[in-house]
Parts: C-alpha cells; sequence; structure tokens
C-alpha cells in the first residue's frame, strides 16, 4: 500500500489555474482554510523532521561501554547539565541542554518508513480505507489561522504523510520554497514584475464573472472551497506582516550564519520568523530519507547531517529563548524510528523502530533532563516506553488540541483525534 496522506483539493479542475487564482491563490486558498474553535493555548510548534530514522546510539543515547559493533565511532561528550552527555557531533546541542529534554524511550509498531512517518505523524496504525490527517493538519482544522497567516507551514517543501487525509486539501501546508538558495523569495506572495494590483482587481472580476457559469454546473465541496478562501488568498499575497515574516534576508548576517547556510538552518531560521508572526505549526525537513544510513553512517552523520541539525537546533532554542518566545514555542527534533545497535557490513545501521531517542524544547517542558532509558545495547526500552499515540496525545494537549475531539470523516464515522494514548509521564514536569 502507498500512503500519501495528501488530498489533491482541485484534482481535474486544474484549468481553474489559468482563469482564476492562478498557482498562487489556489495554494494560498488552501492553505488558509482553518476554522478557529474557541479559546485556545496560543502555543506554535516547529518540526525539525529527521526523515529516514536519525540513529539514537550516535546522537543522544550513546553506549560507551557497548561492544565496538554496536557503540560504533562516536564518543559522548559533557553537556552544560551534568551528568548529561551526548554525542561528540553535537556541541552546540550541548551547549544548550539546559533548554531542552530528551525522551529516550520512544519505540513504534512499524519499522518501514512510509508506514512509521505515518503511525508517528497521526497516531493512528495506517489503513488502507482512510487517510489520517497529521499534526500540523489537526493543527490548522482546529486551531484555524492566527494574525492572518497560514496556520500550517511547510519548509521547504513536503514529505510523505504530511498532510489533511480526510480533512480536505484546504488544512494541507502552505509550501514555502527553499530559503537558503540565494534571493530567496516564497513564489505565492510575489506578483510577476509585470502584474500589478490594479490588473489583479480586474481578474477578480473576470473570476466572479466565471464562477456565476461554473456555480450553476458545479457545487461540489471541492469547488466551492476556492471560492470561501480566494479572498483570504489575495489578502496574505498583499499582507505586509506576511511579507515581512517570509523576508529571511531581513535577518543580520551574523544569525543567519549561527543558524548554519544549510537548508535546515536557514528553514528553522524561517520557522522562528513565522511563528512570530503567527504561524502555529511549522515543518522544516531537508528531505527523504536523508536519515537512511544503511551504508557509511559515521561518514554521514559527522560530515553532513549532525553538524547541520546541531548548529540549527541549538541556535533556534537559544534564538527562541533569547526573545521571549520559547515558552509558547514547542521545539521538536525527532524522525520515525531510530537506526539498529549493531553496525553492519556497510558501515551503516539500519531501521530499529524498538527504541529511539526525540528532544524536546519549550512549550512549558522543563530542561535538563533526560527521561526514559534503554537497555546496554539501546535494543529495547525498560524504563518509561512511549508509543506514537502517547506522544501525539502529549502534544496536542500541549498545543490546546482535545485529543479526544472526534472529526466526523469521509468513510462516515467518526475519528479521534489521536488513538488512545496518554499523558507521557514526567514531560511536562
Amino acid at each position: 500500500m502507498t500512503i500519501t496522506n495528501h488530498t489533491d483539493l482541485f484534482g481535474r479542475r486544474d484549468f481553474l489555474r489559468i482563469g482564476s487564482l492562478g498557482l498562487a491563490g489556489m495554494h494560498l486558498a488552501s492553505a488558509l482554510k482553518g476554522a478557529a474553535t474557541g479559546a485556545r493555548k496560543d502555543i506554535s510548534c516547529i518540526l525539525l523532521w529527521q526523515s529516514g530514522g536519525s540513529p539514537h546510539l550516535d546522537t543522544f543515547d550513546l553506549k560507551p561501554d557497548a561492544p565496538k559493533e554496536i557503540r560504533g565511532e562516536f564518543t559522548p561528550i559533557p553537556t552544560n547539565v551534568p551528568g548529561i552527555q551526548i554525542s561528540e557531533h553535537l556541541p552546540f546541542t550541548a551547549k544548550v541542554a539546559d533548554k531542552y529534554t530528551i525522551l529516550r524511550s520512544l519505540r513504534s509498531k512499524e519499522n518501514n518508513h512510509e508506514r512509521a512517518i505515518n503511525y508517528l505523524l497521526t497516531g493512528y496504525l495506517p489503513l488502507p480505507t482512510i487517510e489520517f490527517p497529521s499534526m500540523g493538519s489537526v493543527v490548522s482544522r482546529k486551531l484555524g489561522s492566527r494574525n492572518g497567516m497560514p496556520p500550517y507551514v511547510a519548509v521547504p517543501n513536503t514529505f510523505p504523510s504530511y498532510g489533511a487525509g480526510f480533512l480536505g486539501g484546504e488544512h494541507n501546508p502552505f509550501i514555502s520554497g527553499d530559503p537558503n538558495v540565494t534571493g530567496y523569495k516564497v513564489r505565492d506572495l510575489t506578483l510577476p514584475a509585470d502584474v500589478d494590483w490594479s490588473r489583479i482587481s480586474d481578474r477578480r472580476h473576470l473570476v466572479e464573472q466565471m464562477d456565476k457559469k461554473f456555480r450553476s454546473i458545479e457545487a461540489s465541496p471541492d469547488f466551492q472551497a476556492l471560492d470561501q478562501f480566494s479572498q483570504k488568498a489575495y489578502a496574505l499575497m498583499s499582507s505586509p506582516v506576511a511579507k515581512k515574516a517570509f523576508d529571511i534576508q531581513a535577518e543580520p548576517e551574523k544569525l543567519r550564519e549561527r543558524y548554519g547556510r544549510t537548508p535546515v538552518g536557514q528553514g528553522a531560521l524561517l520557522a522562528r520568523r513565522l511563528v512570530e508572526s503567527g504561524v502555529r505549526f511549522v515543518t522544516v525537513a531537508k528531505g527523504w530519507l536523508n536519515y537512511d544510513t544503511h551504508g557509511d553512517n559515521f561518514n554521514t552523520m559527522k560530515k553532513v547531517l549532525l553538524p547541520e541539525f546541531d548548529r540549527a537546533f541549538a541556535t533556534l532554542v537559544d534564538d527562541l529563548h533569547q526573545r521571549g518566545m520559547l515558552e509558547t514555542t514547542l521545539v521538536l527534533g525527532m524522525g520515525e524510528f531510530g537506526r539498529t545497535p549493531k553496525v553492519n557490513d556497510a558501515a551503516g545501521r539500519d531501521h530499529h523502530s524498538k527504541a529511539w531517542s526525540i528532544v524536546l524544547a519549550g512549550g512549558g517542558i522543563p530542561g535538563g533532563r533526560v527521561l526514559g532509558a534503554t537497555d546496554k545495547t539501546a535494543t529495547e526500552v525498560t524504563d518509561l516506553p512511549v508509543e506514537p499515540e502517547d506522544l501525539l496525545f502529549t502534544l496536542y494537549t500541549i498545543l490546546g488540541v482535545d485529543p479526544a475531539y472526534e472529526f466526523h470523516s469521509s468513510i462516515g464515522r467518526p475519528v479521534k483525534v489521536v488513538h488512545g494514548g496518554k499523558l507521557i509521564p514526567g514531560l511536562l514536569g
């Protein structure tokens, strides 16, 4: 079974892109649909997604006393919290350990990438009959937009199971593009050089005339979504708040260098700007399966992946703290599973879902702690086992979404935000 977790909002009606809003309006209208629901906790979330599965033994759960074929090539270093050690290739992250919690006891029933990603991001084991919504899409649906910004943004692009599933394409993320490229501009916020707002207004009049005709023959919810949210799309395109939020060039060069001139580094910086402007949920993902180190694990980790993550995560956490935003911004560093304790013949580590580590900062989570534990080879969880359902139940609670809320799904039955789960003991202090 192929799992996409993606709903095509317009499908066969792509022809409307030419005669109607164009690519800008289509993407913006989809990204902006989100009904605000009553009182809520204004906590945003930034997910640094380690697609492919980060090796816990080489990052946050090193086993220096294990045999070499288990412990690998890396050694632990002390952090700024006595008694907590992490990988030598995370030196910046070691300096801000007082601001995050290491959770060493995640485990999952899925060991295949797409199924494991789907499970971790939705809180449901995958089914062939229904696509469950991801965290960002649930936040979009339940909490809606804030300050005129899209509720859910993907930096630089999407990945499997990122989307809205049965909630509909209007709750898929707004796609930012890569903020690390020279002269970065967001496609959907910039008019072509030869287009001015008077022409846009004329096109809107044309759209209204066209839509009168279409309404007489088209009454589907997908078609109606275009009408309902096109005005918000135009508003965002002309919004000074949105343009300012995406203007990463406005950041000091020194700070940009601290984050790292990489897609993940600049993505984390852009994420900070976005939550500062009102975005509720941002994913930052380098690419698809970049942590899938079945071969040459140690060179890939120490030369590319860990330096990139180290600068991005540590600087983001410190930057949020300095700005007084860490208490209202939850930062997650995680992938769909860990990597095998035993190093294979290709100097790599394979899929391992029985135990792995993630890091969590901000959003009211105390720092300077390690929760959970694994055995002497990091193969099995020995303390505080956490299933994906427990993690999502806890994260939704922090973000102000009721985990027990029931949606009405496309297959006609109620579906809770997350399938069971419980609060992770001790995580919230």
